[in-house]
């Protein structure tokens, strides 16, 4: 329990801006419910947030201690009042979360600031009572894998140490197989074939580009592809990352003549439907482990999916993915 005396500079104010100011990391929801719940009380009685706090008043808040630290990336879950996530499957270990295009995975210099998927998952998890960060001394929940803030598709988060351990080991060993779907301009040639290339990053444009030979720098990349359909001009096409390289997908079908649809960084956008992001879906994840996986082991063999691509429906109504 924490309490606040009421000053001459902060007398006259209402008790919920009060709140916002004195305890920014309480959503302003949850401050809402814990009132309600005589959780906040105002001189040992009853509060209400519209209330006129007066100076000399005694505020009681009975919460979790997380509350009064100071606004910090690694608590910026505090301010999620009610995480949204579309959850592909869950148990002890782990959790597959659909991610929508335009959120990122991660916060970037602030900007994300309690809006990031990480920080969904970590409020998810942590209102489930299922992870105490008072608790633990050094664990976070966290990602596995990360996909760009435009593209949409499953993201593995660990829910202890020993599946982050784990899961981070099998995809340095490339014991997860990961599909993806795209729309690209045109129809590439072969229908079924791989994309082989040298990548490499220009951090200052924060763009990728493709050569056929080596260079200073530059890594190896390669994409397996198969063409699921043709209309209009475009094609709907399944990759297999055998290399995981920043943009790849994106960087290697622009190489080739093949832009995918709306991609503004390497193509062109996607006028016809008013999308701002590329059409690329991380949509099929498939655990292939050849060696020992600890507490994973019971998710060998197993395939995961995500059905509702939207840009799929809108381009290829009648495709079988």
């Amino acid at each position: 329990m924490r309490e606040f005396t009421i000053g001459a500079n902060d007398a006259n104010q209402r008790l919920d801006r009060f709140l916002a100011k004195a305890v920014p990391l309480l959503p302003a929801s949850l401050a809402q419910k814990y009132i309600r719940l005589k959780r906040i009380k105002c001189n040992g009685g009853r509060a209400q947030r519209d209330m006129r706090l007066q100076t000399g008043d005694v505020l009681q808040l009975y919460i979790n201690d997380e509350f009064f630290d100071k606004p910090r990336e690694d608590n910026a879950y505090l301010t999620v009042a009610a995480p949204k996530l579309n959850i592909v499957y869950e148990d002890d270990q782990i959790l597959l979360v659909d991610k929508r295009p335009g959120q990122a995975v991660h916060p970037h210099d602030g900007a994300e600031y309690g809006r990031t998927l990480i920080d969904h998952i970590q409020a998810y998890l942590y209102q489930k009572k299922e992870w105490s960060p008072r608790g633990e001394n050094a664990f976070t929940p966290a990602l596995c894998n990360r996909i760009d803030r435009n593209t949409g598709g499953i993201v593995i988060a660990a829910k202890t140490a020993e599946a982050l351990r784990v899961m981070n080991q099998k995809i340095k060993d490339r014991e997860l197989d990961k599909r993806y779907l795209a729309i690209v301009e045109g129809t590439p040639r072969p229908k079924e074939g791989s994309l082989r290339g040298y990548l490499f990053k220009d951090a200052k444009k924060n763009r990728v580009f493709v050569t056929d030979t080596p260079q200073t720098g530059a890594k190896t990349c390669q994409t397996n592809y198969r063409v699921l359909a043709s209309a209009k001009g475009l094609s709907l096409v399944e990759c297999e990352l055998i290399t995981g390289r920043t943009h790849q997908i994106r960087a290697q079908f622009a190489h080739a003549g093949h832009p995918l649809l709306g991609d503004g960084k390497y193509g062109k956008l996607d006028k016809q439907s008013g999308r701002n992001y590329q059409a690329l879906y991380s949509y099929k994840l498939t655990f292939t482990f050849t060696t020992d996986a600890g507490a994973l082991n019971h998710l060998n063999g197993r395939t995961f999916q995500v059905n509702d691509v939207d840009f799929v429906k809108t381009y290829f109504p009648d495709a079988r993915i």
